[in-house]
């Protein structure tokens, strides 16, 4: 186990009991007492509110300026290299969003995890990419259960006008597509975001009815589609 590992499994071993004593750390960690008490102090240095003395225990003592959650390697990872998406292909709004949150976050780590934030060796190139002119609007109108119309070009450059209930919005890799209750098909439609020429957010929203939510339309394309989507 890598060092830094052995340090934020520390401190999860530290919140998970009112007190440990050192055998016990050293123990679960297969480490010798010396190298725990070693860890401890560094724990302390940077910062993670440590309390306890050998021979007695340690507990981790909470404090209102100190985050009660800490990241391991990985995690960080996933969050940065995630932020840094949002950052790219995301609208500004979630883009702004991303680079607050990163900030937040890079603050409140104590020293140790801040250096390994910084060393993380994964990063998302700027694409060549325009981001859709809608997309703040439609996050809102889908969170707040508002009802939409817009103008759409399909591909082959056929216009249509279509009112619709916005289900959910996903992301393909390069394009964002809007699932919704289409009202003039009476039925589950997508389309492009960059093809929506005109969007219009009413003030309307729609109720929450069976067979017309996002959950239905997951459900139809595992049953028409034979494939399995994965729930968070």
């Amino acid at each position: 186990m890598r060092r830094a590992d052995r340090l934020f499994r520390l401190v999860e071993l530290l919140r998970s009991k009112r007190l440990a004593t050192g055998g016990w750390l050293a123990e679960q960690l297969h480490v010798s007492l010396r190298t725990l008490y070693r860890d401890i102090h560094d724990l302390t240095l940077s910062g993670v509110p440590v309390e306890g003395e050998a021979g007695v225990g340690y507990r981790l003592r909470y404090r209102l300026d100190v985050p009660p959650l800490l990241f391991d390697a990985a995690e960080l990872e996933a969050l940065l290299v995630g932020s840094r998406m949002v950052q790219a292909w995301g609208d500004t709004d979630l883009a702004q969003a991303a680079t607050a949150a990163l900030a937040k976050i890079h603050n409140v780590l104590p020293e140790l995890l801040r250096r390994e934030a910084q060393q993380a060796q994964l990063f998302v190139p700027s694409p060549q990419y325009q981001r859709p002119q809608h997309l703040t609007e439609l996050r809102r109108a889908v969170r707040q259960r508002r009802i939409v119309g817009l103008a759409y070009r399909r591909a082959d450059g056929e216009a249509s006008e279509r009112a619709l209930w916005p289900l959910g919005l996903f992301f393909w890799g390069q394009n964002w597509t809007l699932v919704g209750w289409c009202l003039l098909r009476d039925g589950f439609r997508h389309f492009r975001v960059d093809r929506i020429d005109r969007l219009t957010v009413r003030d309307e929203r729609y109720p929450e009815q069976k067979g017309r939510r996002l959950g239905d339309f997951f459900a139809a394309l595992e049953r028409d589609e034979g494939i399995k989507i994965p729930r968070r």
